[in-house]
């Protein structure tokens, strides 16, 4: 199976407006309901108004909104066929366990005999640890395909938990962090130093200057599916 595949096809709608970092209001054939943003931090450089969707169905009747944005689009809303940019931090990790199961990241670690979630790690909980190599998946959505870099202003961005995890692999025999885009993005470039970001980016070069893999995954993703489309290693130092 080279496809993760959804118990249920995705809706289309339209966001109308994101009121708080939790919440988006879509439109479905004109009637509007609340949905769950699952990224509660800065989502590119976009104004929610006008911007399509596919949302998830939840049966969860103790949840307060039954939808979770999955996936938004900079296309026209009246495009037939929409490019789609997964949204969902939350479900990253299952994407990439369904993907290291099925062979498809050899490249990064082989053939592996043993898989475990949420490992300890010095002071940090780490993703995966596959045999005795740390894997540690990101998704970054402070900037989008088609976006000019914009400068986080955001509140709700916070780099301790990211530095942490740099200083924990850095002491690890093999480390990777794994950046995993839900589009077609470009190759990642460190954004340019600033008081926001220089505490990090000195944290990740120090990683990797002692032996910490830097390794970007592209997928796709739409109403029904979520493919691998490739990955390859960083060179960013």
């Amino acid at each position: 199976m080279n496809k993760y595949k959804f118990k249920d096809n995705l809706t289309e709608g339209i966001i109308t407006s994101r009121p708080n970092r939790f919440i988006m209001l879509v439109n479905f054939n004109g009637k509007i309901e609340e949905a769950h943003c699952p990224s509660t931090g800065k989502i590119g450089n976009i104004e929610f108004n006008n911007i399509p969707c596919l949302v998830s169905k939840s049966n969860n009747k103790n949840r307060r909104t039954k939808y979770t944005v999955e996936a938004i689009s900079l296309d026209n809303p009246n495009k037939k066929e929409k490019s789609w940019i997964g949204i969902n931090q939350n479900r990253i990790n299952e994407y990439v366990k369904f993907f290291l199961r099925q062979g498809r990241f050899n490249k990064i670690v082989g053939n592996f005999n043993q898989l475990k979630r949420e490992v300890k790690l010095a002071n940090s909980r780490i993703d995966f640890l596959l045999d005795d190599t740390f894997l540690e998946v990101k998704m970054p959505l402070i900037t989008l395909a088609g976006q000019n870099p914009q400068k986080n202003k955001s509140k709700f961005n916070s780099f301790d938990r990211l530095i942490k995890h740099f200083e924990d692999l850095s002491k690890n025999t093999r480390a990777i962090v794994l950046l995993c885009y839900l589009y077609n993005a470009k190759p990642f470039e460190p954004p340019k130093t600033d008081k926001t970001n220089k505490k990090v980016k000195s944290a990740a070069s120090k990683a990797i200057k002692q032996g910490v893999e830097m390794w970007q995954a592209n997928y796709s993703i739409n109403k029904n599916s979520v493919s691998l489309a490739k990955y390859f290693k960083l060179d960013i130092i």
